[in-house]
């Protein structure tokens, strides 16, 4: 018994063992015109594995790159279109630039310092005094997940004023929008509960 492992190894595995025995197969065919065909046909079964990409750009570009690929670009043939090179499928890629960003507490992540300074850049408002009391809440929400434990609102004025550079604060407005806002989130069970008793109790007076 040959186990896979002691066969020749695939360039291209997902199209299997059969197609490449096929791409081996077309390399020994002398006609060049019989050889043309044995390529088209290869093509076209390996578009059959794949009928969800057929509507996709350049498919059949692709196959007839991936054939050129399996057969180490030693088929010679007449292919429509224009291959890949050699050269290029070991080539890396151009490293992509990362932003090297400094974020002062990363428990509160990048977008909320940006937040925090487009509420300093806005005009004292009804609109900035809610968007600050929703980055409290957040702030708050953040540094639980992050500390595990609760926090005082001193904490929090604190990290603001020094985020804002001085610019924001948790005024005594701010404290009760925020409370505002939690109390709107907060659905108490007991009404639900209550009401699904109160259901129960009508059907059972149906009865």
């Amino acid at each position: 018994m040959k186990y896979n492992t002691q066969r020749k190894r695939m360039p291209l595995p997902e199209y299997g063992r059969s197609i490449q025995n096929m791409v081996d197969h077309a390399l020994t065919v002398e006609d060049r015109a019989e050889r043309q065909r044995c390529a088209s046909t290869i093509i076209n079964i390996m578009g059959n594995m794949f009928p969800h990409l057929r509507d996709v750009p350049d498919f059949k570009h692709k196959l007839w790159d991936h054939l050129a690929i399996m057969s180490d670009f030693k088929l010679d043939i007449d292919y429509p279109y224009e291959l890949i090179q050699k050269d290029n499928l070991i080539t890396k890629p151009d490293p992509i630039s990362y932003p090297a960003t400094k974020i002062r507490y990363r428990h509160y992540g990048r977008t909320l310092e940006v937040l925090i300074k487009r509420a300093s850049e806005l005009p004292e408002s009804e609109e900035k005094r809610n968007l600050v009391a929703l980055i409290c809440n957040h702030m708050k929400k953040d540094f639980i997940a992050w500390n595990k434990d609760t926090v005082d609102d001193r904490k929090i004025a604190d990290d603001l004023v020094e985020l804002s550079k001085g610019k924001l604060e948790m005024t005594d407005d701010i404290l009760r929008l925020m409370s505002n806002r939690l109390s709107q989130n907060y659905r108490p069970k007991g009404n639900f509960q209550n009401n699904r008793g109160s259901n129960n109790n009508n059907q059972r007076k149906k009865y």
